[in-house]
Formats: structure tokens, sequence, C-alpha cells
């Protein structure tokens, strides 16, 4: 239809790992004709199963849908899920390994902190750089370029190269040159969280203005409050295909019950581990309350204890631990063993029980928890690392059954002072 400005049909992206080709001369030939040709390479085919093949991975497969004009589409997935890959493709990052895509106007992309940006070039000359390769005059650029700089809130810096910039002060000068530069395609990926409280407020407003003058928004992140607060429709993503295209609270829904369910005694289960280096397993996890009775369900204001098992197969000399909770609504609780004593703790190979006393006053609903285990002598490489256990439920009322209505919790984050202790198994 007329209004229809990106039209994706059949994309797939595939990847062989560690190289940047195939690997020979007459096989990067055949690939070359296949393009040429508008076709596949045969050695290749999608939907071929190399699940069992570590040097094969299809980022995306078979991916289509239309985005119409005005519409504010929130894709959602897990890590790996192809989200990046997709709008790398949409931006012309990078090229599809197959497949066709059509878009009708111009596209401002926001993929990462600095996108675009020149770091020698200062923030005052990046703006007129971003303007014309979006095709837009230097008279446009000035007259829009009082109001990004306003907005952006890095006047005292829009003389200096952008590569003397704090992460925070990229994102925010990146994100008001792609909003304020009247792009009719805008494309935002998690690089928002890099920004703070207020200016990710400030971020989604402005991205409910652009689609509110009948621009059209991509937004990717993990904060399903920022998603269902400005998208009118959802895409969920898993392992590279579209499982389901709907209105915003069903793809939402779907996205939230894709958690790691853990059996009754709380193992959690082999394929668990949205990250592994194959160094540490996290092996079980119960939640505990006050009279130390395994629950999965917490009234309110009512604390608990975390109870994990985990298994090192290597000594980690800097070691840090980290659980988090995490509602509908993207209030995170954090903690770690950095807690303890301020700095990474020791641990030789083997397997270790932990207990985390923590007393937050979560909110009635459903709760995910997210556990890490780091690296810090490699540059805080992670171990292992499980999001999203789906595990316990907290009840509006309290523990003498007074009903509670709290009221709702802003975006954002907490850390919380965890009591942890560390047990080795003999």
């Amino acid at each position: 239809m007329s209004n229809t400005v990106i039209k994706v049909d059949n994309i797939s992206k595939y990847y062989r790992l560690g190289v940047v080709n195939t690997g020979t001369l007459k096989d990067d030939l055949r690939l070359r004709m296949a393009k040429m040709r508008g076709k596949e390479a045969d050695f290749y085919k999608i939907g071929e199963d190399r699940s069992t093949d570590s040097d094969f991975m299809w980022a995306l497969n078979d991916v289509s849908f239309e985005v119409k004009q005005g519409e504010v589409l929130g894709i959602v997935g897990k890590n790996g899920a192809g989200k990046s890959t997709l709008l790398k493709i949409l931006s012309r990052v990078t090229a599809p390994t197959s497949g066709n895509i059509k878009v009708k106007g111009r596209i401002a992309s926001l993929l990462e902190v600095g996108t675009g940006f020149h770091p020698e070039l200062t923030g005052r000359e990046n703006i007129f750089l971003n303007g014309a390769i979006l095709g837009m005059s230097k008279q446009e650029i000035k007259s829009k370029f009082d109001e990004i700089v306003d907005f952006s809130g890095v006047e005292r810096y829009i003389d200096t190269p952008v590569k003397r910039y704090s992460s925070g002060m990229y994102v925010r000068l990146a994100f008001a040159v792609a909003a304020h530069l009247e792009p009719e395609i805008l494309i935002v990926d998690e690089v928002l969280a890099v920004g703070d409280a207020e200016f990710q407020a400030k971020c989604l407003g402005k991205m409910k203005d652009v689609s509110g003058q009948g621009r059209t928004v991509l937004f990717v992140s993990h904060s399903m409050a920022a998603v269902k607060k400005l998208c009118t429709r959802a895409i969920v993503l898993k392992k590279g295909k579209i499982t389901l295209d709907s209105d915003v609270i069903s793809g939402i829904e779907d996205y939230l019950n894709t958690g790691v369910g853990v059996s009754d005694e709380g193992i959690i289960p082999d394929n668990a581990s949205s990250y592994t280096t194959g160094d540490a397993k996290f092996k079980s996890i119960v939640v505990k309350n006050k009279k130390n009775e395994r629950t999965n369900t917490l009234y309110y204001e009512q604390g608990f204890t975390v109870e994990l098992e985990l298994e090192l197969y290597r000594d980690v000399e800097k070691a840090i631990i980290d659980f988090s909770i995490g509602n509908f609504e993207n209030r995170f609780s954090y903690t770690s063993t950095f807690d303890i004593n301020k700095n990474p703790v020791d641990l030789k190979k083997g397997t270790y029980t932990l207990s985390i006393d923590i007393d937050p006053k979560l909110l009635p609903g459903n709760y995910n928890f997210y556990l890490g285990v780091h690296d810090m002598s490699k540059t805080g490489l992670t171990l292992d690392l499980v999001e999203r256990i789906k595990l316990i439920t907290v009840l509006p009322i309290t523990e003498n059954n007074s009903v509670r209505y709290p009221l709702e919790v802003s975006l954002g984050s907490i850390r919380i002072d965890g009591n942890w202790k560390i047990n080795k198994q003999l």
C-alpha cells in the first residue's frame, strides 16, 4: 500500500564464525556469482540444519514484515535473537545474505554510541556532517542547530572534538541529531540505556513527538515499560525468526513468557545460559521466606533469601557474582559479591553455595532473576550468564492481609545491599 514505508521480504543473514570469507577462493567466486545472479550459493541453503556446526550461524532466517508510515514498532527478544542485525541491515550498515528490503524515505539510525560521528571532529562539525549524510542542505541544518544543541545539553562542549566526550554526552548529541534532522524513519537500538533516567524520559518524549508528526520509529529495547509506553506494535524475535507480530501488549507478554523455567527443586536447565565460556555454570536457585520455607510467592514488603549453587571449572582469582531482579516495568534491584568487601573475591575450582538476604520493597507482580559470574582479572570476562529466570510473584497484600495499591514506579534501577554468604562444598 502507498503508506508502507518499510517492506522486508524474506531477509536472512548468514555468518561463518571466525572468518571474513568462505575460506576458499573457489567458494568465494561461487558466492560472488550467486549474488550477481540474485541467487543463493548452493553450499549454504536457508533452513539447512547447522545446529551441530559451530562455524555457521543464521543471525536472521527468513524474516518478513511491513511498517506503515507513522507506526512505532517495538522489536523485542533475548540477547542474540537478531535484533541489532536486523536494524543494521535496515540502516544499510551491512547487507543481507538473501532477501529484499524496500524503504521509502530517509533513515536516521542510532545503533550504538557515536554512530556516524567522526571522533576528530567537534560536536558542531558532526552535526553538519550527519545532516549532509541525510541529504539536508546547510541552511536546513542551521535552522535546527540551536534546537539540537539545547536538547543534547552539551552546549559548553559543542566546539570540542567528540573523542573527548563521555559516553553519556556522546549519546545525547547523537540522539539529538538523529531526532531533529527530520528523517522520515528513525531507528533506535538499546543505546539509550547509556543516558541517565532524565535523558531517557526526554528521549521517549521526543520519539513520541516524532511519531505524532507522521514519521516512523523502529525501537529496540529490553525495557518493556519503554516499549509499552512508546510503541503501537511489537515484533518478537527468537533465534533469528519472527515468532509473533502483534499489538504491543501481546508482544510484551510473549517476550516475558520466554524466561528460563526451573524444576521444583530449583535446578537450572543445562541450556539456560544466554552466554557462557564453559568455565562456570549456575546449577540451581531457590527462594526462601523469613521462615526458611521455599516459596515462589511473597507478600508485599516481605524480605527473602536467594540460595544459589555455582560450579567453577577453573580457578578465578578476581571473581564477581551478581544477582538482579526485574519485572514488567523494568525496575531492577541489583547486588553482587562486590558488596562483601568492595573487592572481587578469589575462588578456587569447585562447587559453591551462595545465599543472599534481600529486603527490598518489591511492587506486586511477577519477577525474573538474572545471574552472572565474571572474571575481573580478564577485563570483566563473563563466564556464565543466565537471564530471565521465572521464579517469584509478589502479592498486593501484606503478611497480615492488608491490601496495598502502591504508586506506579518510574523507569530506572536501584542498587540494594545484599547480605552475601559464600561456602565451598567439600
